[in-house]
Parts: C-alpha cells; structure tokens; sequence
C-alpha cells in the first residue's frame, strides 16, 4: 500500500493524517500543539511539525507528503533565510489602522481589480505596512516574505539558515491570494502593492501549479491555505459551499471563474478553480463564552438551547468579541439585545449564542450570492458542527439545505489528496461520508431579527 501524508498546520495545532493512495482510508495519523497568541515564532510550527509527525508514527514509509496551514501570516526571512521577527498571524488586529491607510492611498475598488479583495488586517500586506511603520529597522532587513505553509514546506524539504535557497520557496495559487498583493485572475504578484506596504521589493514565493511536484526527502506538494485545503479534503464543487465553524468563521465555494465583491474576499482554491470567501473572527469561541458564562458544557449549552424558541424570545447576542472582519470593525465589541424580564432566560441566551454565531455566518454567504455564488447546498464543518442544537439551528437560520460531514481534519485530509497528486499525476476521487442532513426548517424571524440590530 503506498501512502501519502497531509499536513495541517493551524492556529492552534499541527495536525498529520497518513492516507491510502488507493483508497483514501487514514492509516493513522498525529497532532501537537501550538503557542498561544496573535504573534508566534515560526520555530514554535517546526518544533511542533516534527512531534506531530512523530507522534503519527513517522513518514519512513510515506512517499509523498504536502501541507496546508494558516492564511496570512507574516513570516519575513532576511538575507541568511533566519525568522527577522516572531510571525504575526490572521487573528492578529494591530495592523487595522495600516489597512485603513493603504485602502485611502489606492482605493477599495483598485484593491478588488487587482487583489480580488480589500485588505483588512488578517491579510499579509497589511502586517508589512505595519512593520513598514512600528518596526522600520525589521523592515529594512526583510530580504524574503513567506506565509506559514510556505515556509514549513521549505524547512521540510531542508532549506532554511545555511542552506538558504530562496528560489526553491514555494507557495501556491490559494495561499498567495490571501496576501493582498498577488492578482488570482492573472496569477501574478503586484510588486506595487508589496512595495507600497513594505517600502522597498522582497523576494516572494515562486507560485507553483496545483499538481507539481517538488523535490526533497519525499514528493512534496505545494500546498495551500486552510480554507483552500478544507475545500480539497471535502471534495467541493460548484454548488457546494461550505460554512467552517473554528477559531473562525469561514463561509466559502467553489466557482469555475473569480468571484469577488468588497465584502467577499477573491480567493484561488488548490485545483486551479476559485475560492471567493468571507471570514468571520468569532465563531466557535462565542459558544466557549457563553458556555462558560452559563456554567454548561457546550453539549448542555445545545441541549439548553434547543428548549427556547426559534428567535429566543426576542433575544439578540451579536457576537463580535474580538472585534470582527467581515464586517470589517477590529475594534467592535459583542452586544446583547432585546433584554426583557421575559426573554432574559439562561435558555434564550444559550439559544441567542448559537444563532448570533450562524446568523454572522449567513451574511457571509449573503455577501457570496450578491457576488454571484448559487448555493445549492451547504457543508457545515468544524468541531463546533458536530453538536446537535448547531446542526438544527443551522437548519432555522440557512435557507438551502445542510449536510454534516462525519467528522475529520479535513484540512489535512486535503493536503494529503494534494500530496497524492503530485505523486501520482492524478487527483483522487476519495469518497466522503456525512454524520447527518438535518430536515430543512427555515425559521425567517431569526434573520430578521438579527439584521434589524
């Protein structure tokens, strides 16, 4: 049996499953943690590669191997290949006055002809513009920039300090599109808008082909962004959009042709295709708050929430306790509406926490079908997906049908078919199975009452 290894190396942890090529079937698979925080040092993903590799057994017998990782992130490299400065990544804010700026001295509607998006903070030229201001003496030492997946690709096939090859940096369609000076329609990078940012060129990954194969120890795929890896591992196509409930909130799809608007970001998928997206940065960890507030396990929580009434009695939780992307206010702060001594319940408020948290995911996909996107179908994904009261929630606040898939890191489970691809010159059909298909329940008065607020 020949296999192939996929590579997951997310905000909080790396992940690695070992496939079958023939099959798809996981042979086994490992994971470690990472630090905590908005900012990183990249050494802390390579420390944390290796144990999770380890702890999946090893790659002695893998013969082909890729990774997906984080968008975003800003790695920058000086002239030797060493890290100049700990990454700052997506969820990382402080670069929200820079995106204002470049967005006054080029224009929105400039940004989204020739990046397919606006920038924000998550993205990479933002964090360089910052850099550019808080840390002129980093800046001038940045000689190469890389996101996360770019650089663990290049460690991984042995190059770094002393062995500092800078052509041999690779990214990918997908990732590349998240940095907010390559074009997706055109497929080449802006070095306009990199200097702009930066205030002088730097060297940039080489983007390679979905399909190519690169050299080192194994195979090596070129990887992708997460959202894109997750959209590989699950299969998607057109039609299928899928809603991704994590550390964040993703709400993405599948199109033949770039698909963009100021509100939803122009992204490139992993197969040549495009990924047109809106993020959210409060997802998962809405229910973590009021869980805990309430003194539930999240599994209580849904159980609780299922006991009020679609709606919640009037009670309205817009969740933005991180401040949020889309919409685009780093600065915001969550708000409770519709409190009254009648709908001021425990259970209205559990109820409240689950359909802020979709409600800021259904604008999502609003903002795709106003750029275009036909939904046929949405894939409700992540861990926060697996509770029941989600799933039928999902139900009341989307207006297309919903499927579970059983659960998985499908982020790796992409890289992996990735891997597979470049292996064998041919992309996999590998099936994928669903947990559930909740009964369509369209409930309007949540929708209605969230957008009223």
């Amino acid at each position: 049996m020949t296999l192939v290894a996929g590579i997951d190396s997310s905000t909080q942890s790396c992940k690695v499953v070992i496939r079958s090529l023939e099959t798809g079937e996981i042979a086994r698979s490992g994971r470690a943690s990472h630090p905590n925080g908005t900012e990183v040092d990249p050494e802390a993903w390579w420390i944390a590669l290796q144990a999770a590799i380890a702890d999946a057994g090893g790659l002695d017998d893998v013969a082909a191997v890729a990774i997906a990782g984080q968008q975003h992130g800003m790695v920058v490299l000086d002239e030797s290949g060493a890290v100049i400065r700990p990454a700052l990544l997506w969820n990382d804010t402080r670069s929200a006055p820079a995106a204002l700026d470049l967005i006054r001295e080029l224009g929105s509607e400039a940004f989204v002809e020739r990046t397919g998006s606006v920038p924000v903070a998550s993205f990479t030229l933002t964090k360089l513009r910052w850099l550019r201001d808080a840390e002129p003496a980093n800046a001038a030492l940045v000689h190469a920039v890389a996101l996360p997946h770019d650089w663990l690709t290049w460690r991984l096939r042995g190059f770094g300090v002393g062995n500092a090859d800078f052509d041999e940096l690779v990214t990918d369609r997908s990732d590349a599109s998240g940095t907010s000076y390559w074009n997706p329609t055109t497929g080449e990078y802006d070095r306009e808008l990199l200097e702009l940012a930066l205030g002088h060129d730097a060297i940039l990954p080489r983007v390679g082909t979905p399909e190519e194969a690169l050299s080192g120890p194994w195979v090596v795929g070129v990887g992708a962004g997460d959202n894109a890896g997750a959209a590989l591992g699950l299969g998607a196509e057109p039609g299928d959009v899928v809603v991704s409930i994590g550390t964040s909130g993703t709400v993405f799809a599948v199109t033949p042709q770039p698909v963009h608007n100021e509100t939803a970001a122009g992204f490139a998928d992993a197969t040549g295709h495009f990924l047109p997206l809106v993020a959210t940065l409060n997802a998962a960890r809405v229910l973590d708050s009021i869980a805990t507030l309430l003194g539930l396990s999240h599994d209580e929580l849904g159980a609780l929430a299922l006991t009020a009434p679609p709606g919640s009695g009037g009670l309205v939780l817009q969740p933005y306790f991180e401040g949020e992307r889309t919409p685009n206010l780093p600065d915001a702060t969550a708000s409770l509406f519709g409190m009254t001594l009648a709908s001021t319940t425990r259970a209205n408020l559990a109820r409240a926490a689950i359909e802020g948290m979709l409600c800021a995911l259904a604008d999502g996909l609003a903002a795709l079908e106003r750029a275009g996107v036909a939904p046929a179908r949405i894939l409700l994904i992540g861990g926060a997906a697996q509770n029941p009261a989600v799933q039928a929630i999902a139900a009341q606040v989307f207006e297309v049908p919903v499927s579970v898939p059983t659960p998985g890191e499908y982020v790796a489970l992409g890289a992996a078919r990735q891997a597979a691809w470049a292996l064998s010159g041919t992309l996999p059909s590998w099936p994928i199975e669903l947990a559930g298909a909740p009964a369509p329940d369209y409930r309007p008065i949540i929708r209605e009452q969230y957008t009223a607020h």
